[in-house]
């Protein structure tokens, strides 16, 4: 039988990134999930590759947040050659309209060292002519990017399958979490108890009843996000803009994603008209020309929740060998490289690259998630 250093339960992208790491660092690793890769929300969400309205979160959040955006190109250009699959990331920017509170976010930018400008009516046609009439300043965040995160997700699942320290167990549900008095002891599925060293919990919206099923509390729930996507054209739109909290991202092909919900509906993942003609409405406010266009599709994804949006990372009190690395919210692709190369510090006995102890589950929490 083989022997595993660590076991992770959850393969979304924080799990396969935190798997890779892990992997690279030495360890032998299996990863367990109840379906297949990257099936939920990291493959429904968007792939902007930074908080949205990034100065209203926690210096937590914009920690990880900066590491991990510095690091996306090395990781994708990592990825497009190990396994020939391009994760597109698009490093053309964010252009935010309308942003109410441009003074507070102006500061951040200059205390957080972040670029962001403010710009006048001809710079912001001269990016995206097809806006509508009659804008006058927004704000521009150069160095933003997105990723396509369907296809970052097969690049993942592709350099894991490569990797002789990765084993991969799929459509295996983990049915109970055996532990002892201060250790866990195995897992059980239905393909038997699994053992490892240690395990690491990153089964992102489900990850709060996994840890109750090792009698441990952690606060995640389940957010329901719905986005559609449009049939439209190459140089219709070529970056991602944001209006009163709803976003168009252009992909390489032309289609452009629109979102998102915030919906508390515990794990009711049906899509409904009353959200598709919100959406539709606030693409066609944001870029008219859109009209012209048809939706291809429309879905549905759960969020893992947590208070403030902070995950959590770091090893569980009182659980010598139990991890967890879950409730990135709506920020699981931006925050994934840093809270990944994070936990693997912790779990390698490496030298943190960030204070761990922001996300450190005995941390105190605001009570209202944002």
């Amino acid at each position: 039988m083989t022997s595993f250093d660590v076991l992770i339960v959850g393969g979304g992208v924080i799990g396969m990134m935190t798997a890779r790491e892990l992997a690279n660092g030495g360890a032998k690793v299996l990863v367990v999930d109840k379906g297949n890769l990257a099936s939920e929300a990291s493959w429904a969400g968007g792939g902007i590759v930074s908080p949205l309205y990034p100065w209203r979160y926690n210096d937590a959040i914009t920690a990880l947040a900066s590491w991990s955006q510095s690091s996306y190109v090395r990781l994708s250009q990592e990825l497009l050659e190990e396994t020939g699959i391009d994760p597109e990331l698009r490093q053309k920017g964010l252009l935010m309209l309308a942003v109410a509170d441009e003074r507070n976010a102006l500061e951040w930018a200059k205390r957080c060292q972040r670029p962001m400008v403010q710009v006048a009516a001809d710079f912001i046609y001269q990016l995206e002519a097809n806006l509508p009439a009659g804008l006058e300043q927004a704000l521009w965040m150069p160095e933003v990017s997105s990723i396509r995160n369907p296809r970052l997700g097969q690049s993942l699942q592709r350099s894991l399958e490569l990797h002789p320290n990765i084993e991969l167990k799929l459509n295996c549900p983990v049915l109970a979490v055996n532990r002892g008095e201060c250790r866990v002891e195995s897992v059980s599925t239905a393909d038997g108890d699994l053992t490892a060293g240690h395990y690491l919990l990153s089964a992102g919206a489900w990850s709060g009843g996994i840890a109750e099923a090792a009698d441990v509390q952690l606060p995640v729930q389940p957010v329901k996000g719905q986005m559609l996507l449009f049939k439209a054209e190459p140089g219709l739109l070529d970056r991602v803009v944001l209006q009163n909290g709803r976003y168009l991202i252009p992909r390489n092909d032309g289609r452009i994603l629109v979102g998102s919900t915030l919906e508390f509906e515990g794990f009711n993942k049906r899509t409904t008209e009353e959200a598709y003609k919100s959406l539709y409405e606030s693409a066609i406010r944001i870029m008219p020309k859109l009209e012209q266009y048809p939706v291809e599709v429309h879905w549905s994804g759960l969020r893992p929740g947590s208070p403030g949006g902070i995950p959590f990372i770091g090893q569980v009190p009182g659980v010598d060998n139990l991890y967890i690395n879950a409730g990135h919210f709506r920020n699981g692709l931006v925050l994934a490289p840093a809270s990944c190369h994070l936990v693997a510090d912790l779990i390698l006995g490496r030298q943190p690259m960030i204070d761990e102890q922001p996300y450190q589950l005995k941390a105190p929490r605001p009570e209202n998630l944002i």
